[in-house]
């Protein structure tokens, strides 16, 4: 995500299309990792993954316990 990080389109473009391919592919899981650093990059992940139309998409987030820095999405 970091090479993105600065420019919020680019970054729902990246986080959509991962998502829409893994659905269609039928992955379990899709590990996110913002990284660590002031957690600004991952609060906008979240904020992302919370919009209504994106939400029917998965299961449910997991925010790593044993790394700040990683975000799991579990697909439907």
């Amino acid at each position: 995500m970091h090479p993105i990080f600065r420019n919020n389109r680019d970054i729902d473009l990246a986080l959509r299309e991962t998502l829409f391919r893994a659905a269609r592919t039928g992955e379990d899981v899709i590990e996110i990792i913002p990284g660590k650093g002031t957690g600004q990059l991952k609060k906008r992940v979240l904020a992302f993954l919370a919009q209504k139309h994106i939400k029917k998409l998965y299961a449910r987030v997991e925010t790593d316990a044993t790394n700040t820095g990683r975000v799991l999405v579990r697909l439907r």
